[in-house]
């Protein structure tokens, strides 16, 4: 495991480096784009008959860990708790009701107009998904991802109010959407549709359990920080809070996602400004923000990597994909910027945020990760594979031109 770790972090550090010191994007896209393009050039060499053992040794690589559980059960509490840290409470309760539309409304309305929009768009081409996949796939990718998200949103520009809009969307829309998948993929084995009282019960049980939880996690991490101060000890506590109460979470059925978001809000909120001298908020601010850089970087090359498994089915799905993409900024164009830019008033965000938010619905890994958690089979490649460039899209395309979006948009309010 040391030996996987150890290969990671290297390659990581090197494409890091490679696109600080001669490309020049942000971190995550000059990261993934170095891992995309090396893989690929693997990959050719492979067909012309060289480099096949550096294509076996990424191959091994990438077999000896299951992305989905690295994703899910490992980098997401601790990139939510990291994004949700910097979060201002105070102003983000401003805008508590355009965040919570956008984030169970949206998502929920975007979950049925990506599935349904992908069932009958597909056949046209040829591909018979069955709905229920369909509606996986579009509760998979219509959950904006916060790491993508807040990572290139650092570096865009945007206004206060619209950045942090879409920062609240994406952290919370992210366990919204993990809630939805878990309905639909109960459906998929049972072969069931669920009650409306069944979807209810599940929804508090997972999001408002999730919630409450992460109320109480905070809570408690907030007391423990009030009563020391050694910046070792409450470093030590909130990455407790983080890896034990991710853990407890799942024990609990609880949505650990939004647990972590609500914990990290309180502890940089309250804990920042009552329970923590200045030299423990310098640590812990330089800590999580590290955290924060590393595991995005290593979370974007894995990224990058994963066409590796894909690279054959670039030319069967093509089509599929580019379709796939098409729908899925329509469904957030419908479900998202319509209603911002008609409510105005409701949303009190700068003319022409709309195109923004519409364009800044960010894709990521816990897109892949979800993906892959499907069972095997033929309609599960097709999701894979259609996901997968979805995400690649979302990152190189609009997440390379959002800065330039943002601009024009502001400008002509």
């Amino acid at each position: 495991m040391l030996d996987i770790l150890a290969a990671y972090l290297v390659i990581t550090a090197l494409l890091a480096y490679l696109n600080h010191r001669f490309v020049g994007l942000p971190t995550t896209i000059g990261v993934m784009g170095g891992a995309l393009a090396f893989t690929l050039a693997l990959v050719g060499l492979d067909a012309l008959g060289v480099a096949q053992s550096l294509r076996q040794h990424e191959e091994a690589l990438l077999l000896a860990v299951r992305f989905s559980d690295v994703v899910l059960q490992g980098m997401l509490s601790l990139l939510l708790f990291a994004g949700a840290l910097h979060v201002d409470l105070s102003a983000l309760s401003t805008y508590r009701w355009p965040v919570a539309a956008l984030a169970v409304v949206g998502t929920l309305l975007s979950t049925f107009a990506v599935g349904y929009g992908m069932w009958f768009a597909l056949p046209v081409l040829g591909l018979d998904l069955p709905l229920i996949y369909c509606l996986l796939f579009g509760a998979l990718i219509s959950p904006t991802d916060p790491i993508a998200v807040m990572s290139i949103l650092k570096s865009a520009g945007a206004p206060k109010e619209l950045e942090l809009v879409i920062a609240g969307e994406s952290l919370f829309n992210d366990g919204v959407g993990v809630v939805i998948f878990s309905l639909m993929l109960g459906m998929l084995h049972s072969g069931l549709a669920p009650t409306p009282e069944h979807g209810l019960l599940v929804l508090l049980q997972e999001a408002g359990g999730g919630l409450l939880y992460g109320v109480a996690l905070g809570y408690v991490t907030f007391r423990l920080l009030k009563s020391v101060d050694s910046y070792q000890v409450e470093v030590l506590l909130t990455l407790a809070t983080v890896i034990g109460g991710y853990a407890l979470a799942y024990r609990l059925h609880v949505s650990g996602p939004l647990a972590m978001v609500v914990a990290g809000l309180i502890i940089g909120n309250q804990g920042r400004a009552l329970a923590m001298s200045d030299t423990t908020r310098r640590y812990l601010d330089m800590f999580w923000e590290l955290i924060d850089e590393i595991l995005n970087a290593m979370l974007f090359a894995l990224i990058g990597m994963e066409v590796l498994f894909l690279v054959f089915s670039i030319t069967e799905y093509a089509l599929a994909a580019g379709l796939a993409i098409a729908v899925t900024v329509t469904a957030r164009l419908l479900t998202v910027g319509l209603p911002v830019g008609l409510m105005q008033r409701f949303f009190n965000l700068p003319p022409g945020s709309w195109k923004v938010l519409t364009w800044g619905g960010l894709r990521g890994g816990i897109s892949v990760a979800l993906a892959l958690s499907l069972p095997a089979g033929p309609a599960r490649d097709t999701v894979v594979a259609v996901t997968y460039w979805v995400v690649v899209f979302s990152i190189l395309a609009q997440g390379l031109t959002i800065g330039h979006m943002i601009r024009n948009a502001m400008t002509r309010r």
